[in-house]
């Protein structure tokens, strides 16, 4: 690994760790806060590639679990991940892996500024919402004795706030790619 990944790597960690300053948004009767970390997840497998993406998350996430209060809410250590954030938290990583190469397959055949937008918008989707949902809500469902159904329903009320996430990513991305075109190199 270069230099320059390291500090790629390090760099959205931060950009994770910031948007998770941002105060959560409780949400009554469900246990888990709007937050804009799936869009830290996003942008870091869209902007940065599989590997590269799942490395910042998984730094962010190993931040999280030696005590830093990285999470939103200043929370930190590793009973967070024994929680009912927990599935949602460790399905970050994986998701931006799943964003990231996604958004390699589309970057490969996207000619025009549209098709790289609406191409990234559903790596966005498919790796930052619905990845990070398959990992989270059977985690939620089981930490809280919930019904999987139940729990699936409970978390559809985020959806669109991370519809729009997935959309701002794939729009942030594209702009950033104008301009900057070494995150798109491998890995």
């Amino acid at each position: 690994m270069k230099t320059r990944d390291t500090v790629l790597i390090a760099l959205f960690a931060a950009l994770i760790v910031v948007l998770s300053l941002i105060p959560p948004i409780p949400l009554p009767a469900i246990p888990v806060p709007v937050t804009l970390q799936t869009l830290g997840t996003m942008l870091a497998g869209v902007m940065l590639g599989p590997l590269r993406g799942g490395l910042a998350c998984l730094l962010y996430l190993v931040l999280a679990a030696i005590g830093l209060p990285v999470l939103p809410g200043g929370r930190g250590g590793l009973g967070v991940f024994f929680g009912p954030t927990g599935g949602f938290l460790v399905g970050m990583a994986l998701g931006a892996c799943v964003t990231g190469w996604l958004a390699r397959r589309v970057a490969a055949w996207a000619r025009n500024g549209g098709l790289s937008v609406a191409g990234n918008t559903v790596a966005c989707i498919v790796g930052g919402i619905v990845v990070v949902y398959a990992v989270g809500v059977p985690w939620l469902a089981a930490v809280t004795h919930m019904e999987w159904g139940k729990a699936a329903l409970a978390v559809a009320a985020f959806v669109p706030g991370d519809l729009v996430k997935a959309i701002v990513a794939a729009c942030v991305a594209w702009r950033v790619e104008r301009v900057w075109p070494v995150l798109r190199e491998s890995p």
